[in-house]
């Protein structure tokens, strides 16, 4: 089991619960997304399960060697080309330079970049930086891929455009993927499960299968979605009174 949470809590210095009596298992190559309002603790879990912060209740488990992380901006280095930034994260693990350059190749190509290997961020469109953030982010080589709102800033065209890539991708290197999103429809567009994290404090309050059925079938993914789009409403109500 990749990622197990128990009770998991997290409070701030000034004692607001962000947080509170999270539970959730997810499994060896599966891919989950994690819905909820915005402000809802989604980023600070995903943080948490990063151990990039420590939560201050329950208990969790990840990997032993940890998660890499994609933002939703690409955050490259503007001086590096594509190839390049792909390869930072190689050289930080100690691979070789010839083996560092091969590998770099093949993970650009696995995300349809290889002929923009040469090319610094500014000349690459929103989309094509994404795909080398997510490049980068294989390159890391962990079971664990950790997704941070990736492609919130992006068309509506290049997001779909994305998801086919990103599912490609999972599929084919088997990785365990958490998703972070506030958009419902993307949610059951990718995820094996969908999540709903309550308004604040966020403990996990509902959770939803999606099936090859609904993969295939766009009315029985609208229902799905609509479905989630009103328990997420039902939450943000609660929160607002």
């Amino acid at each position: 089991m990749p990622v197990l949470l128990e009770n998991l809590g997290k409070t701030f210095d000034d004692g607001a619960p962000v947080l509170e009596d999270v539970n959730a298992s997810i499994g060896a190559g599966e891919f989950v997304a994690l819905l909820g309002a915005s402000g809802c603790g989604k980023s600070t879990l995903l943080n948490i399960i990063a151990g990039l912060e420590a939560p201050t209740a329950g208990a969790l488990e990840v990997p032993s060697d940890g998660a890499a992380f994609m933002f939703q901006d690409a955050a490259l280095f503007p001086w590096l080309t594509a190839r390049e930034n792909v390869e930072l994260a190689l050289t930080l693990r100690g691979v070789g330079k010839a083996e560092r350059r091969r590998t770099a190749g093949e993970l650009l190509d696995l995300v349809h970049l290889s002929g923009a290997g040469g090319k610094r961020p500014h000349e690459l469109s929103g989309g094509m930086r994404q795909r080398v953030a997510l490049a980068r982010a294989l390159a890391q080589d962990r079971p664990l891929l950790l997704m941070d709102e990736p492609f919130a800033a992006l068309d509506a065209i290049t997001r779909d455009l994305l998801h086919d890539e990103l599912e490609r991708v999972w599929q084919e290197t088997g990785r365990t993927i958490i998703f972070v999103t506030h958009n419902v429809s993307e949610a059951v567009r990718l995820g094996q499960r969908v999540l709903l994290l309550s308004s604040r404090p966020g403990r996990v309050v509902q959770e939803w299968q999606v099936t090859a059925e609904h993969r295939t079938d766009p009315g029985l993914a609208g229902q799905l979605s609509g479905a989630i789009t009103a328990r997420l409403r039902e939450e943000i109500r609660r929160h607002a009174h």
